[in-house]
């Protein structure tokens, strides 16, 4: 290579780095210099940037019935400085508008320059559509508003959005990435002569998700009618209640009341939004004496047939009675299984003296007391258990009978489903779908859930229960009526209670209701929810068409206790084309098999079986109308 090669080489790459160095300055001097300046005119160029998520994911029950869906409304907004004649745009723009005077738009643009909010998310047909976008300086945007249907049923699960459709409690809150998905960006930005010019980004927003839960629409309502009518005849506070599939831990309903509509959660209580079925610990009573009893079967401290001595209703611990929840009884000897269907409280200290504290809580911490249960829902609690290596013979007296101690709701509708699922706890879920095997784990043997549930049979069937009683059905459960603590540190009044379960079924379920504080002289579990804890379970038995098994199952009354427990689906229905059929009787599923054979359009109002239909059975059809069905829950005596 010559010299003069060489040369223009060197040339080359002086020439190079120079231009390298003049760049990289450039970038340094807009990167870092002059970065604040340019950002600010960037901004200057466009007034407005919107993010708005095009569908926000369904919410689902078990069965495709829509709990939380989107409805199409419009958000409108002005930017009065480039509003020529104000007078006349805001006086049309009132016209087009419902409920929005001349007056209200001037009060809400005095003083305004700038972006302002005229109204947000109503609904507007599309002539009205049409004429705000012909409306200098007024702007329009298509924004879709979260709509729950069935008002305030699940409201407290579901939870509610904001104005933004940003989910505040509830599923809404906890599964707000999934459900929201991409936005869809909005810029207005401004063209050489200050024109606002509208933006939208290519992507039009997606991957939103849809939520199949558990919940069973039709129990839900069931659920939720008969815990208002407990709470409301006896003036409580609140009251709550839950039903979960014991094999699968699926919830199938789950309520509170007081409750809120959350198409409207401004205007409701702060505390009846809340699902305190699973947020608010409390002391359980004498439910929690099944944990005792099985502690001391699982210990080999005891049998069913162990008898024990309760002292007449009163044994003195550290200068403390302790006495039976009926100053009445004055129980002398009584078995392990008496103690639990009598639900003596002296009996069942008797029973944790021989326990020992560690091998109690042991036992508890195996059913999830003291332990969230990890469902799909914020703000669970944990509940309140010691965690100390041991405790005083008053305080593992008092933890023994419920006293305490402090359990939720859906901790206790576990740990019984633990004992339905004969040994097998399922760690309760709201999510369709969810696997079975990770969430389960044996926390007693086959034989100790059976003796526990002849327990509870007995409970039922001779002892504090018999108010839960359904006929023809064997109904494990468990009545109590805890104090109440108050803020002195001391206790008034009462928290009545029932858990059970139906023993003699196919699918078994666990129902745990409660009644916080009910005013005048009943308060006992069994008079105050254990009518509840029946007419949800009478309902769920219908449903799941357990009578129909029983009466097949049961020799000698077949005929009669088919025709008491559905008087009208035991008789086939005719059919006859070009006559209208009779729906009477029916569960949606059938009525609308029937209507599809018929090529009839029918529609649904209510839950449970068809009370009413809108045309006579049996008259003709010229056409093919509508049928209007009237559901109702079945009853059952």
């Amino acid at each position: 290579m010559n010299k003069k090669e060489i040369n223009a080489i060197k040339f080359t790459f002086i020439l190079f780095c120079i231009g390298f160095v003049l760049v990289a300055g450039k970038a340094f001097k807009i990167q870092l210099i002059d970065s604040a300046k340019l950002i600010a005119k960037s901004k200057s160029q466009y007034f407005r940037e919107s993010r708005v998520y095009p569908r926000r994911g369904n919410i689902y029950d078990r069965n495709g019935n829509p709990l939380a869906i989107n409805v199409q409304t419009y958000s409108i907004f002005t930017i009065p400085k480039n509003v020529r004649d104000k007078v006349t745009t805001y006086k049309l723009l009132s016209d087009i508008l419902p409920r929005h005077s001349y007056k209200y738009i001037k009060r809400k643009i005095k003083k305004r320059k700038k972006f302002t909010w005229i109204s947000r998310k109503i609904k507007l047909n599309k002539e009205q559509v049409a004429s705000i976008k012909e409306l200098k300086g007024v702007y329009i945007d298509a924004v879709p508003m979260r709509l729950y249907p069935n008002n305030e049923l699940l409201s407290q699960l579901l939870g509610f959005v904001g104005v933004d459709n940003v989910g505040l409690s509830g599923i809404e809150y906890l599964f707000d990435k999934e459900l929201k998905g991409k936005p869809k960006v909005t810029k207005y930005i401004k063209d050489n002569k200050g024109r606002p010019v509208k933006f939208e980004s290519i992507d039009n927003g997606n991957l939103a998700k849809d939520i199949h839960l558990t919940i069973d629409k039709e129990i839900q309502f069931i659920a939720e009618k008969y815990l208002k009518e407990k709470v409301e005849e006896y003036s409580a506070n609140k009251g709550g209640i839950g039903v979960m599939d014991v094999r699968s831990g699926e919830i199938l309903a789950i309520a509170n009341y007081p409750t809120f509509d959350p198409n409207n959660a401004k205007k409701s209580k702060v505390g009846s939004r809340k699902l305190s079925f699973v947020s608010d610990p409390f002391e359980p009573g004498s439910t929690f004496k099944l944990f005792t009893a099985a502690s001391a079967l699982e210990n080999k401290i005891a049998t069913t047939d162990t008898n024990y001595y309760c002292e007449e209703g009163r044994l003195k611990i550290s200068g403390h009675v302790i006495k039976e929840a009926e100053a009445k009884k004055k129980y002398e000897w009584l078995s392990l299984e008496e103690i639990i269907k009598y639900s003596s409280n002296v009996g069942t200290t008797k029973v944790a003296f021989d326990l020992t504290y560690p091998r109690l809580y042991k036992t508890l911490k195996d059913f999830g007391i003291g332990l969230k249960t990890g469902i799909e829902l914020p703000g669970e609690s944990r509940g309140i258990i010691s965690e100390k290596e041991n405790v005083s013979p008053l305080k593992l007296s008092n933890i023994s009978f419920g006293q305490g101690v402090a359990t939720t709701g859906i901790q206790m509708l576990a740990a019984y489903g633990a004992i339905a699922n004969n040994g097998v706890f399922t760690r309760p879920t709201i999510l369709k779908g969810q696997s079975i095997k990770d969430r389960q784990k044996r926390v007693m043997s086959e034989g100790t859930a059976k003796s526990l549930t002849q327990m509870l049979v007995s409970a039922v069937e001779d002892g504090t229960g018999t108010k839960a009683k359904i006929k023809h059905f064997t109904i494990a459960g468990k009545t109590s009526t805890a104090q109440r603590p108050n803020s002195d540190g001391g206790y008034k009044g009462y928290v009545p209670g029932f858990i059970g379960y139906p023993t003699n079924v196919q699918d078994r379920f666990v129902i745990y209701v409660y009644v916080d504080n009910p005013k005048g002289r009943k308060y006992y579990g069994g008079t105050v929810v254990g009518p509840v804890f029946k007419k949800v379970a009478e309902h769920i038995l219908f449903k799941n068409k357990e009578f129909n098994q029983v009466a097949l199952n049961t020799l000698g009354f077949k005929n009669k206790f088919l025709e008491k427990a559905q008087p009208m689906q035991r008789r086939k229905k005719r059919i006859k084309m070009g006559e209208v059929p009779n729906f009477v009787g029916l569960d949606k599923r059938s009525a609308i098999k029937m209507a599809k054979k018929l090529g009839l359009k029918i529609f649904h109002r209510g839950i449970g079986v068809v009370k009413k239909q809108s045309l006579s059975p049996g008259s003709l059809l010229k056409a093919k109308p509508f049928i209007n069905l009237l559901y109702v829950p079945p009853s059952y005596e």
